[in-house]
């Protein structure tokens, strides 16, 4: 059976928003070092002791995955959701890179997270095609 394009949004937009909810959440927190090589601003939380989180972080992966469910309404807005979220992950992906602010850390695990994720997205909004309904 056939992934439909359709259905991508709505699984990454579920996935999205139930991690920016965990992230709320202090029992699946673990305290993050209070330096960590790319450090700027202030200590933060780890998800699941893997994943750097914070409330802005955590907002953010929220408001992303809402915007999934929107998408999934049309092909269209799915192929388009499936773009954007190539250029985001990609982005947060060369930002783990270099220093940035903790009330959005990016490095660790989520260097690693955020470049599969842009390869997940480019196959759907680039390479994956099914017919139309």
């Amino acid at each position: 059976m056939p992934i439909r394009l359709r259905g991508y949004p709505v699984s990454l937009g579920a996935l999205l928003i139930l991690l920016g909810i965990a992230g709320f959440v202090p029992a699946l927190l673990t305290p993050g070092p209070e330096v960590h090589p790319l450090a700027i601003d202030t200590p933060h939380d780890q998800l699941f002791g893997l994943f750097p989180v914070s409330a802005l972080d955590n907002i953010f992966h929220i408001l992303l995955g809402a915007w999934g469910f929107v998408a999934a309404r049309s092909r269209h807005r799915s192929v388009l959701y499936a773009r954007a979220t190539t250029a985001i992950f990609a982005l947060l992906t060369i930002l783990g890179f270099v220093p940035f602010s903790d009330a959005f850390p990016l490095y660790g695990n989520d260097i690693w997270l955020h470049a599969l994720m842009t390869l997940v997205a480019a196959y759907f909004g680039w390479v994956h095609r099914t017919p139309p309904a």
